[in-house]
């Protein structure tokens, strides 16, 4: 089992993450309040701005003080694997 840190000893299963995402589309934003509402959410901001939304198979939101691209840069593999499996060039780093 692979784990990245998401910020203030943090960890995440690499396994388990489905999205890394921004957080500042309405629709994110009303994904974040439901989870909030669901109890599914868990916040590793440490009551700092958050700037990458993590979505798990298990439903699970997470949110994190780190940008979502650095996130996205220490999964093992990096950035580079996630732009390997977009061959039409649609993901943005």
């Amino acid at each position: 089992m692979q784990l990245i840190n998401i910020g203030f000893g943090n960890v995440v299963s690499v396994n388990r993450i489905v999205a890394i995402i921004s957080p500042d589309s309405s629709p994110i934003k009303r994904l974040v309040q439901d989870a909030r509402d669901k109890g599914s959410l868990v916040d590793a901001t440490y009551g700092r701005r958050t700037r990458a939304v993590i979505i798990t198979d298990s439903g699970h939101v997470i949110l994190s003080a780190l940008n979502h691209e650095t996130i996205v840069n220490r999964v093992p593999g990096g950035g580079d694997a996630i732009a390997d499996s977009d061959p039409e060039g649609e993901l943005e780093l």
